[in-house]
């Protein structure tokens, strides 16, 4: 780890940029999603060191990650540079499933491994660095779970497996299942949404060494546009600590996650190449204590104790 753009995700996990690009919203950027203009936001994230990609089957429904894989087949040796993260186990109804008809989740042994072979097929590559299981369900089998990722990472199919959205308990259930490491928890980190802080998830990241993954770290953009009055009076602070830092309101949202001692990874979701550059300025962007504690502040509605 010779670059601070470059950290172990967990202590035998994988090294992986310090920012993550998803591409949850791949599909709705107004240019388009040509191989051309996902190829440019590729090369915009290679620039700036991140290297990271996060999907998931889901996304674009279901497409996201088969025009992602287009991309791919049409500049040869690109996938080497980068660390593919995916997704499985979320059922849509959507005509991509149509016998799904009701949404729900599926972590059998055999949905498992057509999902990820049905990922690496739409990805372009033999192997995902990261494959995590998108939510928890209260039908998971951890036998069986355990049994197709096994399976999975022998084959070298899958290189590291972890969680999305789980509870520490329901981590260390699986955990206690598996014969390889959960390597990752992503979950939903930002401001407006302070639980994670709280509840034991960033802590029991800290005591596992695990890097958690953070998404929506803008809160879907509702920290730079929501119209209710706590996004509010978080911008009006976000504002204020960017006029100080000389740099823009998101590029502190993403320094105060980065702030974390949990050494949260963000999850950029943006289209725009210049919102990229924004993210990644955080990085050089050590927020003082104080001022973190003014975002908290914010957040929570109150002073700390």
């Amino acid at each position: 780890m010779n670059s601070p753009m470059r950290v172990k995700m967990a202590p035998q996990g994988p090294e992986v940029s310090r920012l993550i690009y998803g591409v949850w919203r791949l599909l709705e950027d107004p240019q388009g999603a040509s191989p051309e203009r996902v190829l440019g936001k590729l090369h915009a994230c290679l620039d700036l060191g991140i290297t990271t990609i996060d999907h998931a089957d889901i996304y674009g429904g279901y497409r996201c990650e088969e025009v992602f894989g287009h991309a791919l087949r049409t500049s040869p040796g690109l996938r080497q540079r980068l660390e593919l993260v995916t997704k499985c186990g979320i059922m849509l109804t959507n005509p991509a499933r149509p016998r799904n008809w009701i949404q729900h989740y599926d972590y059998s042994r055999g949905h498992l491994i057509g999902s990820v072979e049905q990922s690496l097929r739409n990805l372009a590559t033999d192997y995902i660095d990261v494959l995590l299981l998108h939510r928890p369900s209260p039908l998971l089998d951890p036998a069986e779970v355990a049994e197709a990722l096994r399976l999975l990472v022998e084959q070298g199919k899958v290189r590291h497996v972890g969680v999305s959205n789980f509870t520490p308990a329901q981590f260390d259930m699986l955990s206690s299942y598996l014969p390889l490491p959960l390597v990752t928890n992503q979950v939903e980190l930002h401001p407006l949404r302070p639980e994670p802080f709280l509840d034991g998830t960033l802590d029991h990241c800290l005591k596992h060494r695990i890097l958690p993954m953070g998404w929506s770290p803008l809160a879907g953009g509702r920290l730079m546009t929501g119209q209710g009055e706590a996004e509010g009076k978080i911008r009006e602070v976000l504002h204020g600590l960017g006029h100080k830092y000389g740099v823009a309101a998101d590029t502190v949202a993403y320094a105060w996650l980065l702030r974390h001692p949990a050494r949260i990874l963000p999850v950029i979701g943006t289209n725009q190449p210049e919102r990229i550059a924004g993210a990644a300025r955080a990085l050089s962007l050590p927020l003082d204590t104080q001022d973190w504690f003014a975002v908290w502040r914010a957040a929570m509605g109150r002073e700390v104790p």
